[in-house]
C-alpha cells in the first residue's frame, strides 16, 4: 500500500489508507484516544479503541494503516478508524515547544533557540512555504522580461559599499570579506547578458540590534541595461515586488506613487527616518516609491541627476512602512568611477577587476535589492524580521 498524505484522505473515504507524520496531538478519554497526524500537508485525525493509555511523546513519527471514514468534526471531514500503529521514531524527551496551540505562545528567543522544532509548527512552517512562493514569484517575473539568474562570489577581495560594515576573513593567508552584495558581480554581468538577476545571502556587520535589522540576509537583486534612467529600474522593480505581494496572499496596490525626498523628508538628514517611512506609507498608500536621495547618502557607483548634482537617481520602495528595496541609476562610463572613487578618497587598487568592466565599455544601466526577509515580514505583519528568518544571525546569534 502506497503511503497518501492527509490532505488526500477525502479522496479514498472508505479505503483503507497509509499516512506517515509526526505525532502532532493526542487526547485520551476511558477507553478512546485521538491522535492527530501532521505531515507535510496537514492534519488528520486517529481514532484508537485502547483501554490503556498509549505511550507516545509529542512528535514520535508514527506510520498508520486504517480506514478512511467521513466525519464532519475532522479535520478534512474525514478521519481514520481501526488503526495500525508503528513508530518509526521517538524523541529524546518532551519538545521545548507546543506545537499543537493555533499561534506560537513560547517568546522568540525561545522559539529561535528551539527553531528545528520550532518550525513545524505549521503557523510557522506556512510562512516559508510563502516564502518560498514569493522568491518563485521574482524569479518568474524577471524571467518574463528576458533576464538571466547568475550566482555571484560571496568571498571577496573590496567592500563593495563602506569598509566600516564588513566581515573581514582569512583567505589562505589573505585579507577578505564575506560580500555586501553582488552588486559589482551584477553590474559587471550586463556587459555579458544585459538584464541579470541574483537570489542569495548577503552579509553586513552593522552593530543593529532592531527589529528590522540582520547580519545575514537573502537578497534578490537585479540589473539591467540599456535604460533611459532610473525609471526604467522603478518600473521593473514595482512590477516583481507586486508579483510577490500576490504570491504571499496579500493584494498588491494598483497605483503605486513615486514621491520625491525632498517632499517628504523630516529635518535635515539626508536620509528617511522610521518615522519618515511610516509616515509616508500613512500618507500615500501601502506601497510606495521615493526618489531623489542626495548623493551623500547614496554609494560612489551612483548616477547623479545632471540637473542637479547633489542629488541622484537612487530610490527606496517602501512597503507598509518600512524600506524593503533600493535601487538606482548606476554610473557606467570608466572615468567618471575614476572620478567618483577619487572624490570619496577611496583608491582605484581594490576595485581594479571591477573598473575593467567599464574599462571596455558598458551601457546606461541600473538595478535595485531587496531584502526577502523584511519584505516577508511586512506582507505578513510581523513584528520582528526574525519571525521570517528561518536560523536568524545577528550581533547575538549564531546557532542553531
Amino acid at each position: 500500500m502506497e503511503r497518501i498524505l492527509t490532505a488526500e484522505l477525502p479522496a479514498h473515504t472508505g479505503q483503507r489508507v497509509r499516512l506517515q507524520g509526526w505525532l502532532h496531538r493526542k487526547r485520551e478519554l476511558s477507553r478512546v484516544s485521538f491522535l492527530v497526524l501532521r505531515d507535510r500537508a496537514g492534519l488528520a485525525q486517529i481514532v484508537v479503541d485502547a483501554a490503556e493509555p498509549l505511550s507516545l511523546l509529542p512528535e514520535t513519527v508514527l506510520e498508520i494503516e486504517g480506514v478512511a471514514v467521513s466525519n464532519a468534526q475532522a479535520p478534512g471531514g474525514v478521519e481514520v478508524h481501526e488503526p495500525a500503529l508503528r513508530v518509526l521514531a521517538e524523541p529524546a524527551e518532551q519538545p521545548p515547544v507546543e506545537l499543537h496551540r493555533p499561534e506560537p505562545k513560547e517568546s522568540l528567543p525561545t522559539r529561535l533557540d528551539a527553531a528545528p522544532i520550532a518550525l513545524r509548527h505549521p503557523v510557522v512552517r506556512e510562512r516559508f512555504r510563502k516564502t518560498a512562493a514569493a522568491v518563485h514569484a521574482f524569479r518568474a517575473t524577471l524571467d518574463g522580461l528576458g533576464f538571466v539568474e547568475i550566482q555571484s562570489p560571496k568571498i571577496v577581495a573590496a567592500a563593495t559599499e563602506s569598509g566600516a560594515s564588513v566581515f573581514p576573513v582569512d583567505w589562505f593567508g589573505r585579507g577578505a570579506y564575506l560580500a555586501q552584495s553582488p552588486q559589482f558581480y551584477k553590474q559587471t554581468m550586463v556587459g555579458v547578458f544585459e538584464r541579470v538577476y541574483e537570489v542569495g545571502p548577503v552579509f553586513r556587520a552593522e552593530p543593529h540590534e532592531t527589529a528590522r535589522h540582520l547580519a545575514e540576509y537573502v537578497s534578490l537583486d537585479a540589473e539591467l541595461g540599456f535604460i533611459e534612467d532610473h525609471h526604467d529600474v522603478i518600473a521593473v522593480a514595482r512590477g516583481a515586488v507586486r508579483a510577490m505581494i500576490d504570491a504571499v496572499g496579500e493584494t498588491p496596490p494598483d497605483e503605486v506613487p513615486i514621491v520625491d525626498f525632498d517632499a517628504v523628508r523630516s529635518g535635515d538628514e539626508p536620509d528617511l527616518s522610521p518615522e519618515d517611512e511610516r509616515r509616508v506609507c500613512r500618507e500615500h498608500g501601502e506601497l510606495v516609491v521615493v526618489e531623489g536621495f542626495p548623493m551623500a547618502k547614496r554609494p560612489f557607483y551612483t548616477y547623479p541627476d545632471p540637473k542637479n548634482p547633489a542629488r541622484s537617481r537612487g530610490f527606496d520602495i517602501l512597503y507598509r512602512g518600512l524600506e524593503i528595496v533600493t535601487g538606482g541609476q548606476r554610473l557606467h562610463r570608466y572615468e567618471d568611477y575614476r572620478h567618483a572613487l577619487a572624490a570619496r578618497g577611496l583608491g582605484e587598487e581594490p576595485f581594479a577587476g571591477y573598473l575593467d568592466a567599464f574599462r571596455y565599455g558598458m551601457p546606461p544601466h541600473g538595478g535595485f535589492a531587496l531584502g526577502l526577509e523584511r519584505f516577508m515580514a511586512q506582507a505578513l505583519r510581523l513584528a520582528n524580521v526574525r519571525e521570517a528568518t528561518l536560523f536568524p544571525r545577528d550581533r547575538n546569534r549564531l546557532l542553531p
